[in-house]
């Protein structure tokens, strides 16, 4: 059912969009792949994603704070591949300060990152995916879509902000055979936490393991990290008919975070 669709994945030189690509990839289906590359290296991983998997691929690394570029970036997206009918907003940026310090540069850059690109690439994915009658809409949302964490206000407000669009989303494509959900992780195995457990670790003068344990289990009762390929696992179920009912839902894969 899956194989020979194609699926857009912001953010998907590294971390979650990275496994999630391998993921839809193994499936046969086709990539458009973004994300902080150069032309050359992106062409390059794009041919590693086609070699491998004999699918059809294309890069791009459109700069998503600007709508200018997204509409170029999603235009040529659609003319090269066909149509998109899998959509998962998945880059993001983050910066932790208080509300009243917080600078206005990086409010700005983590709205239109984190949440204002996600309407623009479903706005510009809808035309093709209403006339197959068939999509889907994944933005991997964060468990900060649902509660709130200290310093973290332009996260919050914009993660909170993808949940509340993709409902909506949800609601107006109902009928076209297209849905639309959330995936609001807690910890992630990436290397960005790795940097935040080292900051621990030596504050505390702990080893390496204590200071993971600290930093995962103040929040979530699970006391392990998830590894990116379970989200990218997740997309999948949720691209499959068995779960063609399932939209408009924000979905925690947090350890237990949000039950506490």
């Amino acid at each position: 059912m899956l194989q020979g669709k194609t699926a857009l994945i912001t953010g998907s030189t590294s971390g979650i969009g990275l496994a999630s690509a391998h993921v839809l990839a193994e499936q046969g289906i086709n990539l458009v792949l973004h994300g902080l590359m150069s032309d050359k290296e992106g062409a390059s991983l794009a041919r590693e994603f086609s070699d491998k998997y004999q699918i059809k691929t294309l890069f791009d690394n459109a700069n998503l704070m600007d709508s200018d570029a997204i509409s170029v970036f999603m235009t040529k997206a659609i003319k090269t591949m066909g149509s998109i009918d899998i959509l998962i907003n998945n880059a993001g940026i983050q910066h932790t300060e208080a509300v009243d310090t917080f600078p206005e540069s990086k409010w700005n850059a983590i709205i239109a990152i984190n949440l204002t690109a996600a309407f623009h690439t479903i706005q510009h994915s809808l035309a093709g995916m209403k006339e197959n009658s068939w999509g889907r809409i994944i933005n991997i949302a964060s468990v900060h879509g649902l509660v709130a964490s200290k310093n973290k206000a332009a996260y919050c407000a914009a993660k909170h902000g993808i949940v509340g669009l993709t409902k909506v989303v949800a609601l107006e494509c109902a009928e076209h055979g297209i849905t639309a959900n959330a995936i609001c992780p807690g910890w992630v195995d990436t290397p960005l936490i790795n940097d935040q457990i080292t900051d621990i670790a030596n504050k505390e003068n702990s080893s390496f393991k204590q200071a993971e344990y600290q930093l995962i289990t103040a929040k979530q009762p699970l006391p392990e990290m998830m590894n990116p390929r379970q989200i990218g696992e997740f997309i999948l179920f949720l691209c499959s008919d068995s779960a063609r009912s399932i939209t408009g839902s924000s979905l925690p894969m947090d350890g237990g975070w949000t039950a506490q």
